[in-house]
């Protein structure tokens, strides 16, 4: 039996590096890694049991990095402090933070429109204001619009309605504005995000889910034509027991563009898988493609893509948790 591998980290940003080789304070760590625009949560709890850690101040930025101690650490990033809190006895210090690229500092309302415009040029706009550079991934930019409305809502939350209407993730990362196909597994220039295979063997436990989702046939989204003043409608897949959208939206294109999200994400719902990883692994992120082999047949046949990843560290070990959907790409 080999014997267990030591977790690594860097923490950075307190005053002092934190790692087991400089100052091993670390009793546990949480890293939750979300896609699109739910930023990645930090939480980790240090010893202080000198009283030599400062409490730092709410907007201080931490560096983090995550591995084991015999090889190399992954750079998982800078993060912004939330909160902290002190307790004792023993003393300790809890800090929870945000990942840096969503804390963007324009919660402004605006209100504004948009008139014949692709969406490219609209979310090229948007991206702009936060001094961001756009990066648009897959047909996305070339999707036409007829008329689009800002109504007293901040830039960030207009894209993040744009997502939900395109079934698309939109995340701020590294002074780029991604906004990318959601369950593609692609990258903005529209190559294939390299996958890997995960064997049963490197898991502890985990949780495979399907379902029929009410055996939905299809999607019916309703729109209302200005010219006959009658209320038309859109089929995405079968009529037979389709969804319907509530909604009646202003054009066929919109209606079109709705039902048709809300087909993806209804095939994409139809399995869902949770692995824990016995081995953490820090080089793991969202929409990242998998393989599964050596579980049941119909999970190792199902096409998967990562949708979260949550990294768990203590002195016992260090773990990786993988939420997994089917992937339409």
């Amino acid at each position: 039996m080999k014997p267990a591998r030591k977790p690594g980290y860097l923490i950075s940003g307190l005053g002092m590096s934190i790692s087991p080789a400089l100052d091993a304070r670390l009793q546990r760590l949480r890293l939750v890694d979300k896609r699109a625009m739910d930023a990645d949560q930090l939480e980790f709890t240090l010893e202080d049991h000198d009283g030599r850690l400062a409490i730092p101040r709410k907007g201080a930025r931490l560096g983090l990095s995550l591995g084991f101690q015999d090889q190399g650490l992954i750079d998982r990033g800078t993060y912004i402090v939330d909160e902290v809190e002190h307790a004792g006895a023993p003393d300790t210090l809890t800090i929870r933070a945000r990942s840096a690229d969503l804390r963007i500092d324009n919660p402004a309302k605006r209100c504004g429109s948009w008139q014949k415009k692709y969406l490219g040029m609209i979310v090229g706009d948007l991206a702009g204001r936060l001094d961001l550079s756009p990066r648009i991934g897959g047909a996305l930019a070339g999707i036409f619009i007829e008329h689009l409305d800002q109504t007293d809502e901040s830039d960030m939350h207009l894209l993040t309605r744009l997502a939900e209407r395109f079934d698309a993730t939109c995340t701020p990362k590294n002074g780029q504005l991604l906004f990318l196909p959601k369950g593609t597994g692609k990258t903005a220039g529209g190559t294939r995000i390299p996958g890997l295979t995960l064997r049963r063997d490197v898991g502890d436990r985990h949780r495979y889910i399907a379902s029929d989702r009410e055996s939905w046939t299809g999607v019916i989204a309703y729109w209302s034509s200005l010219e006959t003043a009658e209320r038309q409608r859109v089929v995405i897949g079968d009529t037979g027991n389709a969804k319907r959208l509530r909604p009646t939206y202003e054009n066929a294109d919109h209606a079109t563009e709705e039902a048709t999200a809300e087909w993806q994400r209804i095939q994409r719902g139809l399995a869902e898988m949770s692995l824990v990883l016995a081995e953490g692994r820090a080089d793991l992120y969202p929409e990242t493609p998998v393989t599964l082999r050596d579980f049941k047949a119909e999970i190792d046949a199902t096409p998967w893509l990562i949708t979260e990843v949550v990294h768990d560290m203590s002195d016992t070990g260090y773990t990786t948790t993988l939420s997994l959907e089917i992937d339409t790409g």
